[in-house]
């Protein structure tokens, strides 16, 4: 499975998640709520214990690689994310596919696919360009160190807000999972499912490295959020 990494941006670090960055996300997550409609983010210092411990426990079974996200500029923990579902694709043809572990050895093993989620910002970290440089660090690694073949991001498909920053990453709708599973709400929700192929990357990158450069136009109603 892929070993915890560093990736570093100009306004952004993504560390490797750990139990030292509880108390920190668990006051990025209070500053105010009321964004966080669609997509499960901690609230209170139990519940981040539980979630920091969900997330470890997705990473030591192959399943996930889990991320605090840093603002460079002062260190202060503003959010999450990870890469997760991943996908090994050596090996033997099984029918039906479906997402497997590595064959060999796991500590050495890189994936084929996966899916970037589980992301959220604290309330005064988004729309401040952060969200787009953090892609771009993730989907860099993913497609120029692992040499993945594609990358997933889904939401849920009422989240207008999160799936305008999903596409404004260049990434293609795939369809809407109709009546795909239960939401927050309780309601049985949809969900959107987007990807980003090896064959789109060098065009995606160009995109996300001039929106890094010039910086973020930041207006509420725009605010990059949350994929879940």
């Amino acid at each position: 499975m892929p070993v915890p990494v560093f990736l570093c941006g100009r306004t952004v670090r993504l560390e490797p998640l750990t139990e030292r960055h509880i108390e920190a996300l668990a006051a990025a997550a209070a500053e105010d709520r009321s964004s966080y409609a669609f997509t499960p983010v901690p609230h209170g210092i139990e519940a981040t214990e539980r979630y920091v411990s969900d997330a470890l426990a997705a990473q030591a079974a192959g399943r996930a690689l889990p991320f605090a996200t840093v603002r460079t500029s002062d260190g202060l923990v503003v959010g999450s994310t990870r890469f997760t579902e991943l996908d090994y694709w050596q090996g033997p043809v099984i029918w039906p596919p479906a997402p497997r572990g590595p064959v060999g050895d796991p500590l050495t093993a890189i994936p084929d696919a996966t899916e970037i989620g589980a992301t959220w910002l604290s309330a005064r970290a988004q729309g401040t360009g952060i969200n787009t440089e953090a892609k771009l660090l993730m989907l860099r690694h993913a497609f120029e160190t692992w040499g993945v073949r594609r990358i997933s991001m889904r939401a849920d498909a009422r989240n207008v807000r999160s799936r305008a920053a999903i596409e404004r990453l260049g990434a293609v709708l795939d369809g809407v999972h109709r009546m795909h599973t239960r939401g927050l709400d309780g309601i049985v929700r949809s969900t959107a499912f987007y990807s980003i192929l090896d064959e789109e990357w060098p065009n995606v990158r160009s995109g996300l490295e001039q929106r890094v450069a010039i910086g973020p136009t930041r207006h509420v109603a725009a605010r990059p959020l949350i994929s879940a």
